[in-house]
């Protein structure tokens, strides 16, 4: 088993390495990628596994695809299961990252190597060859940014809709903080996070959050949402209590209804991820891997801030 932690290296130089044309797509099949992810019915995980299966297939794999429906037991069994396939490489975003470690160290044990996407496992004895993930922390400071530009000269009071047991939404919030301690140093007129609270990551609750913050801060000027359902159900709670002109709303993720939020300005503004670009690095990296090239212990792939002028140009949206 291979694990090099090396420094980040670039995405470009590194999509370089299955680019650059030679026999590489034209060979027989390579073997089997068996991929096992957090939840297919999420459409960020879904375009990460459509994206891993395309790219897969075009270089000669079989790709297998399958939700872990965020179950840890089902997703050791699906793991085991691509143990018993003997496949080329295991793919992951762990439904929780302590509780897989025994089957990832049985994957270690067969020698076939495992990578992790999103979801990381930091968990000691366990053997993972690259994370790839969005640059939460970057992502969070796009946020932070946004909430300055949003709220201009009069800054104001903001609360966090958090995720607080997941690790990229910890980095998202730490990001975001960070700006706007940075902003408030500077002598400009003070942004005060006055609420942080649980959202879940999910609609009803992010409007339940959202509706307890503004019954306790009448003077309430913005809210930062680590993904786009607790914004949305922010914004569905800023609605029922009349207050959707006096609040902005700045999310995270970039879901086809965040962009649509974006665009009919109820979400002032997203870093948005890139889960296309991840499972196109995932091919990637296992190419890297197999040829005995060095491997980054993790990839990080940028956000973007988008913003209503990029949504009123976006050709997917209505």
């Amino acid at each position: 088993m291979r694990t090099l932690l090396r420094p980040i290296l670039s995405i470009g130089f590194l999509l370089a390495l299955t680019t650059c044309g030679g026999p590489e797509a034209n060979e027989s099949s390579k073997g089997t990628i068996g991929a096992s992810l957090l939840t297919l019915d999420n459409p960020f995980f879904k375009v990460i596994g459509d994206n891993l299966a395309t790219e897969g297939k075009k270089h000669g794999y079989e790709v297998i695809v399958v939700s872990g429906d965020k179950d840890v037991a089902k997703q050791s069994n699906q793991v085991k299961d691509f143990i018993v396939k003997k496949v080329s490489a295991i793919v992951l975003s762990p439904c929780d990252s302590k509780s897989i470690v025994p089957v990832i160290q049985e994957a270690n044990a067969a020698g076939i190597p495992v990578f992790t996407v999103d979801v990381p496992c930091n968990e000691p004895g366990v053997e993972i060859v690259t994370q790839i993930a969005t640059d939460n922390y970057g992502g969070g400071k796009e946020a932070g940014h946004a909430m300055i530009e949003a709220l201009g000269q009069q800054g104001g009071k903001v609360a966090v809709l958090h995720l607080k047991q997941v690790e990229s939404c910890q980095l998202r919030v730490k990001g975001f903080r960070e700006i706007i301690d940075a902003h408030n140093a500077s002598g400009k007129p003070a942004i005060n996070i006055v609420a942080e609270l649980e959202s879940g990551g999910a609609k009803d609750l992010g409007y339940k959050a959202a509706e307890d913050t503004l019954q306790a801060h009448s003077d309430l000027r913005g809210i930062f949402a680590i993904n786009d359902p607790a914004a949305l159900g922010a914004r569905a709670a800023l609605e029922k209590a009349g207050r959707e002109k006096q609040i902005v709303i700045i999310g995270f993720d970039g879901q086809p209804e965040g962009k649509q939020a974006i665009k009919d300005g109820k979400i002032y503004a997203d870093p948005i991820q890139f889960p296309d670009k991840m499972g196109i690095q995932l091919v990637t990296s296992i190419m890297t891997w197999s040829r005995g090239l060095p491997q980054p212990a993790q990839i990080l792939i940028p956000t973007q801030l988008y913003r209503q002028k990029d949504a009123l140009k976006d050709p997917e949206l209505k």
